[in-house]
Order: structure tokens, then C-alpha cells, then sequence
């Protein structure tokens, strides 16, 4: 199985972009740079010859948004799932048993989410331990290659890229 693990692209902060100071977190919407960033991030995407089996999102706002910016660049609107273990207080282990209950027909999933719940999954899976330093950039991509999903050391990092690096190919 391949993870592809993807952060939220640019979101706007309370009181910016017309929205109001008491603006909650999991409110935030997606900035218009943002958004055009994930967009050239997707077509990127595609040169790449990725695809993906199933996308997985939290359910916050500005992730919501980055998945379906993705899951419409490939039509992929109907295999998108929301989860609360893709949220900042999310369970590892519980999103692990998520991925899994999906089966052998996905191969290639997409996670998105936040920092630093994304960097310490990543983590996790390569080297059993949360501790590992990953910089996963907002709007960044990393691949996971993953021979048999568990809850430690059983994915191998395969490339990391920066929205910079996406946004050359």
C-alpha cells in the first residue's frame, strides 16, 4: 500500500480575508493563495502519475477544502471520507484500523490533515517512535510505501516534497 500524506494547504487567519476575529480554528477556510497553490500542487499531481484509491480527510474546514480541491483535479468526489482521526486530537491508532478496514482494493490513499498530528503519524510508521523530525510544509506531499499497515515501524518514507518542489514539476 501507498500513503500519500498531503497538509492542508494556506488558510486564512481570524480577522483576514473579511472573516471575523472570534473565527473558531477548526473554521478557517482555505486563503485564496492557498487554494491556487493546491491547485497547480494537483496538476503537479498528475505529471506524477499519481492516483489515489481513497481520500481520507479531517473534517476542519481548511483540510475539508484541500481534499475536495483534490478529489475534484482527479473526479474522485465520491471516494472521499471524512474522519475525526484526521483532526489535530485524532488517534493514530484508530485512523490505522480506518486505513486498514478499507481492504486490499486501496492501494493508494491519500490522508490530509495537520501539522503536527501528520509529521507524528509519519513518524510513527517509519520509526515507531513520534520523536523522528519530519517538516511537512503546508500544501506538502509525502509517500509512505507501506508492506503491512500496524500501528509502528512499517512504512518506509519514500519522498517528501515542499509545495516549492510540487509546484516545479
Amino acid at each position: 500500500m501507498n500513503l500519500f500524506i498531503l497538509r492542508h494547504g494556506i488558510a486564512s487567519d481570524p480577522g483576514q480575508d473579511g472573516l471575523p476575529k472570534n473565527l473558531k480554528d477548526a473554521d478557517r477556510p482555505l486563503s485564496r493563495k492557498g487554494e491556487q497553490k493546491l491547485w497547480r500542487s494537483t496538476e503537479a499531481m498528475k505529471e506524477m502519475d499519481l492516483n489515489f484509491d481513497a481520500v481520507i480527510s479531517s473534517p476542519l474546514l481548511r483540510a475539508r477544502q484541500t481534499a475536495l480541491i483534490v478529489t475534484e483535479a482527479f473526479e474522485l468526489r465520491r471516494k472521499l471520507i471524512l474522519t475525526d482521526h484526521l483532526a489535530p486530537s485524532g488517534s493514530p491508532k484508530l485512523l490505522i484500523e480506518q486505513i486498514s478496514d478499507l481492504g486490499v482494493r486501496a492501494k493508494n490513499v491519500l490522508l490530509v490533515g495537520h501539522e503536527p498530528y501528520l509529521s507524528r503519524f509519519i513518524s510513527l510508521l517509519i520509526s515507531g517512535s513520534t520523536l523522528a523530525a519530519v517538516d511537512l510544509r503546508k500544501g506538502g506531499l509525502a509517500k509512505l510505501e507501506v508492506s503491512n499497515l500496524g500501528y509502528a515501524r512499517c512504512a518506509t518514507l519514500a519522498w517528501l516534497l515542499t509545495p516549492k518542489q510540487l509546484g516545479r514539476i
